[in-house]
């Protein structure tokens, strides 16, 4: 296994659990607004780490953790994934998986393994507008087919979207749910724009926080629980402010 770096839990890794994320290298997408360049790249060596350095520290720290995330990057891209996750459900942890669903082999694999016990999987657009997202050519029909994994596994799971300006709406962000239908939750997270893939969304304010909760109602039709996660790390989007009228002249 291929790792960038090892973090302590951080906000939304997941819901209450103590947990160290794995963050792997090598992804087969190239999202604009993607902010984890540098583990983009298949492994050259540097800034790397493998498997048994991971081990190490999570048994250093077995007392003060719940779960492993294992996020990236993609790591259904790994090869060795099931057996890591197999090793870390032996350690007595949790284990949840974030992917971009484009490998469902490998998620029906770990489902039917009985090695997850929670998902996230990222659905960045309506599946029509995925290739202007996502910078590649990829079979959408294998996110289809991952969204039904995930949904009929029985594992506690969400979708989420990270929303931009200008490259998301609204009417996309309900196409999305109706992709889908029944799910446990859908989150829809602001886009921090401190170092986008694509330099020019840089310093981009995150989606306005209005439009997100006009679409509740709808959204939660669809889905189970309807959450918008905010960022502390996200600019905010100045909100215009309407000119005062002078007052009439005296006559």
């Amino acid at each position: 296994m291929e790792i960038g770096s090892i973090e302590r839990s951080e906000a939304d890794a997941f819901t209450d659990k103590r947990s160290a994320v794995i963050y792997v290298r090598g992804c087969n997408l190239r999202c604009s607004y993607c902010g984890y360049a540098s583990l983009l790249g298949s492994c050259d060596g540097n800034g790397t780490y493998d498997w048994d350095h991971a081990r190490k520290y999570l048994k250093k720290r077995l007392d003060r953790l719940d779960a492993v995330v294992f996020s990236g990057g993609e790591p259904t891209m790994q090869e060795d994934l099931r057996d890591c996750i197999a090793e870390v459900r032996e350690m007595g942890l949790k284990v949840k998986l974030d992917t971009n669903g484009t490998f469902p082999e490998v998620i029906r694999d770990l489902l039917a393994q009985n090695l997850l016990d929670y998902v996230a999987m990222d659905v960045k657009a309506p599946l029509e507008n995925y290739a202007s997202l996502v910078g590649r050519r990829i079979d959408t029909e294998a996110i289809r087919t991952s969204i039904w994994l995930v949904k009929q596994s029985g594992v506690p799971h969400e979708f989420k979207t990270t929303v931009v300006p200008g490259l998301h709406t609204t009417r996309e962000l309900k196409a999305i749910s109706e992709l889908i239908h029944g799910a446990d939750k859908y989150v829809v997270q602001d886009f921090i724009s401190v170092n986008p893939l694509r330099g020019e969304l840089k310093g981009r304010p995150a989606f306005p926080h209005k439009p997100l909760q006009d679409i509740r109602a709808y959204v939660e039709k669809r889905v189970k629980t309807y959450e918008i996660r905010h960022s502390e790390e996200a600019k905010v989007m100045p909100v215009a402010r309407r000119r005062r009228r002078s007052a009439p002249a005296a006559v």
